[in-house]
């Protein structure tokens, strides 16, 4: 049996929770774990989204699919999650935490509780969910855990609480792989660059979910699941992700976020430049 083949068996039989399970990687996630053999826990706002997955992958690949309706920017929404679980009676093997929001704009105009909702979803959520399972993951010796973070882990302005709040997921997943691998549990922090979905934006604040330049998210959500069951700290799912996550090590760090706000500059600021920064 191939590498290949044997990582693929590595999910099946498991329960798996994914959370933002209704759009882009997290839906390829869930669709690649049901295709391997795991049986789901779907988590997301959308209720009929859900639902509607649930049913078609029980059909297709003759697993369970449960759906459970959680908006993560609610403290309380982990808790409830977990109490879930404990109804119903399910041993968590995989827990998946990709729920997260995008917010493109000058900081100082932007709404400022969507700029808190991005540090609620993507860290405190984040952390409540992993230590929520990861207890018992320790106790069976067994189990993992999949933290989405992105390859754009360096100074972003107009996408500047996005960008730090993934690299706190980054760092998260990291430290937290190194505490538990003497336990058997997998941890490892997935790094994709834009990938499509609903959630990417355009200069001009439409979606851009089928943009030619954008990764495929099912070709994301194989990677990062190839990864975790190798081991992987960190995973880049492409070696355009790679090169874009390493080259700004080597540059001064006003010349990258110089250049990064060219490139996300907002069109109606045009080509005015903001003044030079100094390291």
């Amino acid at each position: 049996m191939s590498k290949r083949d044997r990582n693929s068996e590595i999910w099946r039989g498991k329960w798996a929770v994914v959370t933002g399970a209704s759009r882009g990687i997290g839906k390829a996630i869930a669709e690649e774990l049901a295709a391997q053999g795991a049986h789901l826990l779907l988590a997301a706002r959308r209720l009929d989204r859900l639902n509607e997955l649930a049913e078609s992958l029980e059909s297709k690949h003759g697993i369970q699919a449960k759906v459970f309706q959680a908006d993560l920017n609610d403290p309380q929404a982990p808790e409830r999650l977990f109490a879930f679980t404990k109804e119903q009676k399910l041993t968590i093997d995989v827990l998946v935490n990709n729920a997260g929001l995008g917010r493109y704009g000058e900081f100082y105009a932007s709404d400022l509780a969507s700029q808190l909702s991005m540090i609620q979803v993507h860290c405190h959520a984040v952390l409540h969910l992993t230590h929520l399972f990861l207890g018992g993951m320790v106790e069976r010796r067994s189990g993992y855990i999949l933290i989405v973070a992105s390859t754009s882990l360096i100074p972003a302005p107009y996408i500047a609480t996005y960008a730090a709040t993934k690299g706190f997921d980054l760092l998260f997943a990291e430290g937290i792989a190194e505490e538990v691998a003497r336990y058997g549990v997998r941890v490892s922090a997935l790094c994709p660059g834009p990938t499509a979905s609903e959630m990417v934006m355009t200069k001009d604040g439409t979606s851009a979910e089928q943009h030619s330049s954008l990764q495929a998210a099912d070709a994301v959500a194989r990677e990062g699941l190839r990864g975790l069951a190798e081991g992987k700290r960190y995973i880049r799912p492409s070696l355009s992700d790679w090169l874009t996550a390493n080259a700004p090590r080597f540059l001064p760090r006003a010349t990258v976020s110089g250049a990064m706000e060219r490139v996300y500059r907002p069109k109606h600021l045009g080509s005015v430049r903001p003044p030079a920064g100094k390291d």
